[in-house]
């Protein structure tokens, strides 16, 4: 009896642990249809800050204003303001062709000739759609002048699967992105 016991127990141990089946990742940088000639050398982008809810693995969904649930079969690969961050750079150095768009700060001697700020402070799907709200800001570095703005977006859900949440949320970080670059151009 004790045998047939430590073998359900093992094999829970290797099979049964993690009840999530699917890992997602937002930090692909889609390839532009469009490219802009780049004004700027060296671009600094600071990491991108994330609602607090957005730091657990699993996915958030908003079920009302005040009550998020997590969906415990689905779950980021990557920590999501880390993955953003990178994104956005990715996306930016192809929409420009400019290699020279990095994490800011760094550590190494060629400085920026402006920076990016962002802070999403909402990113989650609820009801029948997913929500980007998002603050972010072009900081020219040499001229210390800046340009702050303000982005929302919501994307419809067909359903609401993992899959279809994670999908609405890069077409919404998507945005963001091109409405960046527009403004960098």
């Amino acid at each position: 009896m004790q045998k047939i016991l430590g073998f359900i127990f093992i094999s829970f141990l290797f099979t049964g642990c993690s009840f999530t089946n699917s890992y997602y990742i937002l930090s692909i940088a889609p390839t532009p249809q469009e490219h802009y000639k780049g004004r700027h050398n060296i671009i600094g982008i600071e990491k991108i800050i994330v609602p607090k809810y957005l730091f657990k693995r699993e996915i958030a969904v908003a079920k009302s204003n005040s009550q998020i649930t997590f969906l415990s079969n689905a779950v980021w690969a990557e920590d999501l303001d880390d993955g953003l961050t990178q994104r956005l750079i990715g996306y930016l150095q192809k929409k420009f062709n400019n290699p020279n768009i990095y994490t800011y700060p760094w550590g190494v001697e060629k400085q920026p000739t402006l920076k990016i700020r962002v802070a999403i402070t909402r990113f989650i799907a609820q009801g029948n759609a997913v929500y980007l709200d998002a603050n972010w800001e072009i900081i020219y570095l040499q001229s210390n002048r800046s340009k702050a703005k303000l982005f929302s977006t919501m994307i419809p859900l067909k359903n609401k699967e993992s899959d279809t949440i994670v999908s609405s949320m890069d077409k919404a970080f998507s945005e963001l992105e091109e409405t960046i670059a527009v403004e960098l151009r």
